[in-house]
């Protein structure tokens, strides 16, 4: 993997658009793997409908990836996934997470997987259950 193919996969998930969702598709194989916290797809048609329901979800989401990480076949991407909660769209939120990816030998994404603190990044964010997730946080420290 050359630098040159981490660089064409961040281009596309910083100016990732709905209109610009099968480009970013399109550098992933047929048959790749995708997880985070709320998914588990294989191919191309449902990792294309993780990123369409993104943008039905959230207002204005968007990434910005802070580091990368490459050895080989695979790559690290540290990122900050910035948007806006549909009930408060003035408020930018922020979740803060990793991509692990692997490729093939055409520089295809074969795997990709996303590590966040979905209690902690999200969660805490939402009114009355992040109250509760706070609440809980501190009890497991006492």
């Amino acid at each position: 993997m050359t630098s040159q193919h981490i660089q064409r996969v961040i281009d596309q998930f910083e100016k990732l658009s709905p209109n610009s969702i099968d480009a970013l598709v399109a550098l992933y194989s047929k048959d790749a793997f995708f997880k985070d916290p709320f998914n588990e797809v294989k191919g191309h048609a449902n990792i294309r409908h993780i990123f369409t329901h993104m943008f039905t979800q959230v207002n204005n989401p968007h990434f910005v990836i802070k580091n990368t990480l490459e050895n080989g076949s695979h790559a690290c991407l540290i990122w900050e996934f910035i948007f806006q909660l549909k009930k408060s769209p003035e408020i930018n939120q922020v979740i803060r997470g990793c991509t692990w990816m692997t490729f093939n030998e055409e520089a295809l994404i074969t795997e990709h997987r996303d590590y966040w603190d979905a209690a902690e990044e999200l969660y805490e964010k939402i009114p009355v259950l992040g109250g509760l997730m706070r609440w809980l946080k501190k009890r497991a420290r006492e």
